[in-house]
């Protein structure tokens, strides 16, 4: 990274106005909202995703998965399906064992309470979760596999299992490892608990509310897939699969596989929705894998869509216990939070250390003087929890808003003016739990919102309608933390002088395609059509860290952004050469080189990138337009919004209609605001999921009870209400762009938002929480209770 980088956008004074440093003067693309390029093959059906692809002698794998959620494996008998017809080989853990490969997906073991193992790609002497694959079969076809699959038998000794968080930490609760007696994975805090514990002593009100933000099991399109292949020959793996991020995918690959990651290649074609759910490692690509190199033919595995919601990594599930301190003035003192977070049956990645930093959002938009946060990481008999659109900030926001809201009604406040009375004005701001935001308007953006929801209106209406509904309005003021880490973008310009760009990110639906070209073709003022933008390949970009955690157009766009310029300026001095004239007098307008001073010639960039790759490159400059970028970001931008939900309730039926449902949202300078809406609205239609329908549900025995679509209720098309998206832009100053991310913001803001206008709604029944998912079952009951 450059190092005025961090000094933001530029200004009028900076010297990237100047046109002959910045091609001004040309059609700018960013801030417009250009069409996306990559629907029209999606929208076709051109598009190729993993299950698409097919090679010569290409085989098929289906996993034997442990039907019991905890229990030692006793016996694995392979005969009769080994014998089937069609039938190339069956493994178990004892062919992992007998090899040379580790066969264990990596855990983080960083700020664990216990030395424990990763995740077998076949169970070894014991299974912990429903669905934990125990052996795979590699037929000739898919039908002929899962035939011979089911020919497989295990002979399993059943233990006794827990499912909850917080029962697993009893004295009389089963243990899940040896390492672990109290099944408990970290222990973490933050902030200062003397300091707040006084601050709640101190202030004048304290409320506390239990929650339980539940458990959601990732539904994307295209259910995870890969395709493995050896090369023999030359001892290299290619593994097509449904990734995020393929170079990360790479690096567990190799050390799953014991192969260096140089004898690995990942490609990820097109990938139907990731929303963290493709982002770990899993054991079908591993065990695919092991497959093509046994067996030298390549290997598919697609996961059913049962497969998928039984092991395929969920989201969420905390259960939380939380305290805030008000003064009569409205003035919040403190935030005492406590939450167990179930981790489920294995670490998978960093999951088992992302309970820990969850609470680094608990101050939300507000000044908190005192924050204190305890947090522990539990195994269960569940499927193990990643990271799931979000990952963390959702269920930080949402303790902190339902707080903000239980205040709210205990001292009767108007919600949004408690609200206001406690935002952060000045920036950047540490809060009490570290972070550091780094620009804002928080006041503006909440005016903004209530002024296009017609807040006070909503606040004015009566508690019922004419049909006997219940209404309700709530808000929920969010901060999303986006971005992070190291990005690459490569920028090379051909002869011709169209563009290539490759970035290490992974675009799936999230329209880099687009975005990128807007930024690109402003920094080198080239035709938005000659510009290709490619992703997905670990052989065709040195180093990615993939798409997660609204991190890509901060990371990835001032990647190919810096690396665009870089190229420009080589471009402007091979100008120079062609106009005979320093390169400092040298000009770049409207897709022109010229040197007014010196000639009255004028180069385009294609002359240029033509003359840079042929013959009489001036002495001393190397051929070519190519230039790499490795992008970090030092700073984390945040991004902010507020988010207002109407609601009506059917105290007989428990039915709740979200009425409307504005959103607004700051991410800083907006390359393309279609896009970025989009995003918004993708985001409150998983937001609203959570809050009103889905729940993964085990029985006491580990066995998962909504593992399918007739069970666990996605949201469809008319369970969502229209978004009306409103937006403020404060640049962020970590990065040149001034953007910030804004992939998962509607699932941050959408939950409290809705609860708080439910709860609303039923306050004047004396109602002041009802858990997620608002289901009409769910809510009737606790109506129900009144009347009792």
């Amino acid at each position: 990274m450059t190092d005025d980088a961090r000094t933001g956008p530029p200004t009028e004074t900076t010297a990237a106005d100047d046109p002959g440093d910045d091609p001004d003067d040309a059609e700018r693309l960013v801030g417009e909202g250009v069409d996306r390029r990559e629907d029209a093959a999606l929208l076709t059906g051109n598009a190729t995703f993993t299950d698409d692809i097919d090679h010569p002698d290409l085989a098929s794998l289906t996993f034997v998965r442990s039907d019991a959620a905890h229990a030692t494996v006793e016996a694995v008998d392979t005969d009769a399906a080994e014998s089937m017809e069609g039938v190339l080989a069956v493994y178990t853990w004892a062919d992992v064992a007998a090899s040379e490969i580790p066969g264990v997906l990596p855990v983080s073991t960083h700020g664990l309470d216990c030395d424990l193992p990763g995740h077998p790609v076949f169970a070894r002497d014991r299974v912990r979760y429903q669905g934990q694959p125990v052996a795979a079969v590699v037929a000739e076809d898919r039908y002929r596999a899962r035939d011979a699959a089911d020919a497989v038998e295990v002979t399993y000794d059943e233990r006794d299992a827990v499912v909850d968080q917080r029962e697993a930490q009893g004295s009389d609760a089963p243990t899940l490892y040896d390492g672990a007696p109290d099944n408990v994975a970290a222990t973490s805090e933050l902030g200062d608990r003397e300091a707040t514990d006084a601050a709640l002593a101190d202030a004048d009100h304290t409320v506390e509310i239990d929650l339980t933000n539940n458990r959601l099991i990732p539904n994307a399109l295209e259910p995870r897939a890969a395709v493995a292949r050896w090369d023999a020959g030359d001892g290299r793996l290619t593994v097509e699969l449904t990734s995020q991020s393929p170079h990360g995918h790479r690096g567990k690959l190799s050390t799953t596989l014991g192969l260096p990651e140089s004898d690995i290649r990942v490609v990820a074609p097109s990938v139907g929705g990731g929303f963290g759910h493709k982002g770990h490692h899993h054991p079908g690509e591993a065990a695919a894998a092991v497959a093509a190199m046994d067996t030298g033919r390549p290997v598919k595995w697609t996961a059913t869509r049962s497969e998928n919601y039984l092991a395929g990594a969920h989201g969420r599930d905390h259960r939380t216990t939380a305290e805030i301190g008000v003064d009569d003035d409205g003035t919040i003192r403190a935030l005492r939070v406590e939450t167990d977070a179930n981790v489920g049956a294995y670490g998978l990645g960093g999951s088992l250390g992302m309970p820990g930093w969850y609470g680094s959002l608990l101050s939300s938009q507000y000044a908190v003087p005192a924050i204190f946060c305890e947090t522990r990481a539990v195994f269960t008999n569940t499927t193990p929890i990643h990271s799931y659109r979000g990952a963390g900030r959702p269920e930080a926001v949402y303790v902190a808003e339902r707080l903000v809201g239980a205040a709210a009604r205990e001292l009767g406040f108007d919600p949004a003016e408690l609200r206001r009375r406690n935002q952060i004005a000045e920036f950047p701001h540490e809060t009490a739990v570290g972070a550091t935001y780094d620009s804002g308007d928080y006041e503006l953006g909440l005016d903004e919102a209530l002024d296009a929801a017609g807040w006070a209106d909503l606040r004015d209406r009566p508690d019922r309608d004419d049909d006997g509904r219940y209404l309700g309005v709530g808000l929920a003021c969010y901060v999303e933390s986006t971005g992070g880490g190291m990005e690459s973008g490569v920028v090379r310009a051909h002869p011709d002088g169209t563009v290539t760009v490759s970035a290490g990110t992974h675009s799936h639906g999230q329209g880099h395609g687009t975005t990128y070209a807007q930024i690109v073709a402003d920094e080198l003022g080239v035709d938005y059509d000659d510009i290709d933008v490619r992703e997905g390949d670990s052989d065709a970009v040195p180093q990615g860290t993939g798409t997660f955690g609204s991190r890509s157009t901060i990371t990835g766009g001032n990647a190919v952004a810096e690396s665009a310029r870089a190229v420009r300026e080589k471009a402007r001095a091979f100008a120079a050469n062609l106009l005979d004239a320093p390169a400092d007098a040298v000009t770049y307008d409207d897709g022109e080189f010229a040197a007014p001073d010196h000639t009255d010639e004028t180069r385009t960039f294609a002359d240029v990138a033509e003359a840079a790759y042929g013959w009489g490159v001036p002495d001393g400059m190397d051929p070519g337009l190519e230039a790499t970028t490795f992008f970090e970001q030092d700073e984390t931008a945040y991004t902010f919004g507020t988010h207002v939900a109407a609601v009506a309730v059917d105290p007989e039926t428990g039915a709740v209609d979200i009425e409307r449902y504005v959103a607004l949202d700051d991410c800083g300078e907006r390359i393309n605001p279609t896009i970025v809406e989009g995003q918004v609205e993708g985001g409150v239609a998983q937001g609203v999921g959570q809050a009103r329908y889905e729940a993964a549900v085990y029985a006491d025995d580990g066995r998962l009870e909504t593992d399918s679509m007739l069970d666990y209720a996605v949201p469809r098309s008319f369970h969502v209400p229209e978004v009306e998206t409103e937006a403020t832009v404060t640049p962020s100053p970590t990065n040149d762009l001034g953007v910030k991310g804004i992939g998962e913001a509607g699932t941050i803001a959408a939950p409290p938002a809705v609860v708080n206008a439910v709860c609303d709604a039923l306050d004047p029944l004396g109602i002041g929480h009802v858990d997620m998912p608002l289901t009409g079952e769910r809510v009737r009951a606790a109506v129900r209770e009144t009347e009792e």
